[in-house]
């Protein structure tokens, strides 16, 4: 007795459902990576408010500050004499755009402590960050 072959399957990988998942791991990726903001080095809560609007002219100086009242320049931690001392080294640069980002748990006098020494630096342009 002998038996036929009906079709000869070709065995192998179906290449549709993985070029699926590689596409959407790309996108995952995409969109995770766009979320990371590098320049930001603290965990800072912004206040809300209603109408919060960006003004991208130029590239203003960050600077931010926690709710342990540690404060980063750019992204570089400084106390409040090295803050002073580079924020008067950058206005004499020519930049006077500043924003800064003080989580809303801060001393409302802590920010103005870095405010006024913002101001007497020659930043005339300050916003203040919010959500």
């Amino acid at each position: 007795m002998q038996f036929s072959k009906d079709v000869d399957e070709e065995i192998g990988i179906s290449l549709t459902s993985l070029i699926d998942v590689i596409f959407l791991l790309l996108i995952f990726f995409m969109v995770a990576t766009t979320l990371v903001d590098p320049s930001r080095k603290l965990n800072v809560q912004l206040p809300e408010a209603k109408s919060a609007t960006a003004d991208n002219k130029a590239k203003p100086v960050v600077i931010e500050m926690d709710d342990n009242a540690r404060i980063t320049l750019n992204g570089q931690d400084v106390d409040l004499n090295v803050l002073e001392a580079r924020l008067n080294a950058l206005g004499q640069e020519g930049n006077n755009a500043a924003i800064l980002r003080a989580d809303r748990r801060l001393d409302y006098g802590r920010v103005v402590e870095v405010l006024g020494i913002s101001r007497a630096a020659g930043f005339q342009d300050i916003g203040i960050a919010v959500r």
